[in-house]
């Protein structure tokens, strides 16, 4: 029977899915349109506030949002597709972290991941924020108290649903965001329909208000004034590059599933946001404490209705905006694991954020980014206004650094490929608006508030560089045991022996004698080390040697079933060669792997077998023994032979770990 705990995790997060049904990886993936509300919902839901406050930032000259309306439909096109040739060169996945790294430098892809991983917690904190603010724009003001408490709850809500699965957390908000998507595009439709006839008049009053902007600010101010505004929106394109980070979770083929995705997006956000921008000013909206924009205008457009429609339509307008910002959350709960799972690969980060849950959820950088999000939320008090200006900065630095790596990259395959002008031109196009708007946010943010947000990316930076220089000085110290090691065994000794070769104690092992099995992990210098150890202190006493391979599915390998098939196949051959060493030694050797989301778990499962066919098995493990300990030592390596002999001991199964110093 399942423990309590474990019939708790299965209640609450669900029961875990297994690495060997060849259909999981059609069920885990999603087609463009769920795509669209998980990804897209970032974008889309921006509407909430970032055009609010590039239009509140216009101060007394509302008419001058149609232009700063223009320049937001033109921005999220031409990142669009800008993105969308990222996509067809990086297939696979990685978004701007893996271009800046393979197109710049390793290091410039540093920057750009941990930039993006920054703007992916704040985009979690700021959506769900500002949908707690429209759930209170129709509760009483004296109720605002309770804000950040809800705030707090959402998040941990969302930590929930992403720990049971990607598709099921999208799954189970897709009825709102589609009451979003008819709600808000039927009002602008509406809207516009409705204003055709003022025309003429909307353009004598833009003109009028640029006129007063002029003589007020001077030609210079009213310039500065519309940067800010437009800065201020800048937060409305994030959740674009969210496709490219995201191409492991898209139904195949994943590039045309990921450009249709990023067709509904930009196509929705532009229209979205510059229909509510140029509302705004169509209808006089002008802000109310405790209410958002949004609400103000859904209240002026529907109170000729009566006030039971009027009621009724407002409330489940902002209930619908509400709900798709904690939808709009999902970008950073879907794009942030998966920044965290290529960097851990690259060993930036600790490896645990690349590995599996039994949900084949990145369950550790889920937490990590959640926990993130509501520890921001609680340094921030849940202010949407204190969000906004640190937000949106990061993500123009991944922007930029990405368009700068591909046409680095157009430039180098000019004379391979004919059609490169034509691709330059639009990532040249994309540098030159990215590198702008990056400019002017960190011009006018930065005393704002936004030097919060490069401190605390330049802050991971550089706490990640101690990491990868721990992990470079680690593998250094491997490859010297390995070079040590190694030489003792050449290729001869590790060939493979026909069966009818070996003698008949070599085919047949004596089941009752004592066997030696080793944890291993690789043909490496580890494995070969505890190996020479044990036949050196316990010199002819064990007559059998039985060799376990765990293989490890990971964000890495989790890519199809040909890639955990060739996984299968690598382990094995890996094993093989410790089997091959042995019997040309003359002793008795097998090999058993297995391939899971968790070594214990993998180890645990088959030892039982193992002891049943030699009932006189010891296990042994080795674990490297660094020269000196550093306070990343024991966080950053996962020190798996322990939690095996733990696992083992309540088996009754002996394990003895070797110490390897290195």
């Amino acid at each position: 029977m399942p423990t309590f705990t474990k019939r708790l995790k299965n209640l609450i997060i669900g029961e875990g899915k297994s690495v060997h049904d060849t259909s999981v990886f059609h069920k885990l993936t999603l087609v463009a349109f769920f795509a669209w509300v998980g990804l897209g919902a970032d974008g889309l839901s921006s509407s909430c506030y970032g055009p609010e406050e590039a239009f509140r930032a216009l101060a007394e000259y509302p008419y001058l949002s149609i232009f700063i309306a223009l320049g937001t439909a033109i921005t999220i096109f031409v990142i669009s597709a800008s993105y969308s040739q990222i996509i067809e060169l990086f297939p696979t996945g990685g978004g701007g972290y893996l271009v800046a790294s393979k197109l710049l430098s390793p290091n410039v892809g540093m920057v750009a991941g941990c930039s993006l991983l920054i703007d992916y917690v704040l985009t979690i904190t700021i959506s769900i924020a500002s949908g707690v603010d429209a759930i209170f724009s129709f509760l009483p003001l004296e109720w605002a108290g309770s804000k950040l408490i809800v705030g707090i709850f959402g998040v941990g809500l969302l930590i929930v649903l992403n720990l049971r699965g990607v598709k099921e957390s999208v799954t189970v908000l897709l009825p709102i965001f589609m009451i979003f998507v008819v709600t808000h595009v039927a009002a602008i439709i509406y809207i516009f329909i409705s204003h055709l006839g003022e025309v003429p008049a909307v353009a004598a009053k833009t003109m009028n208000d640029f006129s007063n902007a002029q003589s007020n600010l001077g030609l210079w101010g009213t310039v500065v004034l519309m940067l800010r505004a437009y800065s201020m929106g800048a937060g409305t394109y994030t959740g674009i590059e969210a496709v490219s980070n995201a191409m492991p979770i898209l139904r195949e083929p994943r590039v045309a599933t990921a450009k249709s995705t990023m067709r509904y997006m930009a196509i929705s956000l532009a229209f979205v946001a510059v229909g509510l921008m140029i509302a705004y000013a169509l209808f006089n909206v002008h802000h109310v404490p405790g209410k958002t924009l949004n609400a103000v205008l859904f209240e002026k457009l529907t109170e000729n209705w009566g006030s039971t429609i009027s009621y009724s339509t407002v409330l489940v307008v902002l209930i619908s905006e509400a709900v798709l910002l904690f939808v709009a959350a999902q970008t950073g709960f879907l794009g942030g694991p998966q920044i965290l799972s290529n960097m851990a690969l690259d060993r930036w980060f600790p490896t645990r954020f690349a590995t599996f849950s039994d949900r084949l959820v990145t369950q550790n950088g889920v937490l990590l980014v959640g926990i993130a999000a509501g520890v921001m939320m609680l340094v921030t008090g849940g202010s949407v206004h204190a969000l906004v200006v640190m937000y949106s900065i990061n993500v123009f630095i991944t922007f930029t650094l990405s368009q700068l790596g591909m046409v680095k990259h157009w430039t180098q395959v000019r004379k391979q490929f004919k059609g490169w002008k034509k691709k330059i031109a639009v990532n040249g196009v994309g540098l030159v608006l990215t590198s702008f708007i990056l400019i002017s946010v960190v011009i006018i943010k930065f005393t704002e508030g936004g030097w919060i947000t490069l401190l605390l990316t330049g802050s991971l930076a550089m706490l990640v560089m101690s990491f990868k220089r721990h992990y470079n000085n680690t593998s250094k110290l491997l490859r010297r045991l390995d070079d040590i090691v190694l030489t003792a065994v050449d290729d001869n000794s590790i060939k493979p022996i026909k069966n009818e070769d070996l003698p008949e104690n070599l085919r047949t092992p004596d089941r009752r004698a004592k066997t030696a099995v080793f944890l291993v992990n690789g043909f490496s210098g580890l494995g070969l080390h505890t190996l020479f150890t044990v036949m050196r202190a316990f010199d002819g006493v064990f007559k059998n040697f039985v060799f376990v391979q765990a293989g490890v599915i990971d964000a890495g390998n989790f890519k199809g079933a040909e890639e955990v098939d060739a996984l299968k196949e690598h382990i094995a051959e890996d094993a093989e060669k410790y089997v091959n060493f042995m019997k040309h030694s003359g002793l008795y050797a097998e090999s058993v792997c297995g391939v899971g989301t968790d070594v214990v778990n993998v180890v645990g499962e088959l030892a039982p077998a193992i002891v049943k066919k030699f009932p006189n098995a010891i296990f042994f493990g080795g674990q490297v023994v660094f020269p000196k300990e550093s306070i990343f030592s024991k966080w950053l390596h996962n020190y798996t032979v322990f939690a095996v002999q733990r696992k083992l001991y309540f088996e009754g199964i002996p394990v003895v770990i070797l110490p390897v110093k290195v």
